[in-house]
């Protein structure tokens, strides 16, 4: 395939699936310029490794497990910089408008308890959340569905014990 063609290609594969990268760089970049430059590097390694995808799998599987890895690898390489806080992510933080409504409330609580999973429990919580198959999240994260089904498991109770037992109703759902 020529290479001006394999571009059009890729630009409308990512034109049609950046939902996908957009909610791995929510879940992983901690604030926008985060987001942005971690959707830049999903782009970059999803472009480098396009011409080898094989559709051996459903493309969105395929990208998933591109853009989680990159991102947990990216995460990885900042956890071992010296880490620094804006004045307004303290300002913020903690804050909550009480004119808001208790669903908003709640999916914010369970937000904030996911991001103190590690980043593969938070791999497997946004693919459960997506409503991916157990079969699908095999094929994305390289576990066995019993692996995956203990730890679900496992992260289910976390996040309950996170929540205060007046909040449960969270997450009863999952």
């Amino acid at each position: 395939m020529e290479t001006k063609e394999l571009q059009k290609k890729f630009l409308q594969f990512i034109h049609e699936n950046k939902g996908i990268i957009h909610k791995v760089c929510h879940l992983y970049g901690r604030t926008e310029e985060d987001r942005q430059d971690l959707f830049q590097e999903i782009t970059i390694q999803l472009w480098k490794a396009y011409p080898g995808f094989k559709q051996q799998s459903k493309i969105s599987t395929w990208m998933y497990r591109v853009a989680l890895n990159t991102a947990i690898s990216d995460l990885r390489k900042q956890n071992r910089r010296i880490s620094t806080v804006t004045l307004e992510g303290i300002a913020g933080a903690g804050l909550q408008d009480a004119d808001d409504n208790s669903e908003k409330e709640k999916w914010a609580l369970l937000q904030q308890a996911i991001e103190n999973l590690t980043e593969i429990e938070k791999a497997l919580m946004m693919l459960y959340l997506e409503d991916k198959s157990y079969e699908e999240m095999e094929d994305i994260l390289g576990m066995t569905q019993i692996n995956l089904r203990v730890k679900m498991s496992r992260i289910k109770d976390k996040l309950r014990k996170k929540l205060a037992p007046e909040k449960s109703t969270t997450i009863e759902r999952l």
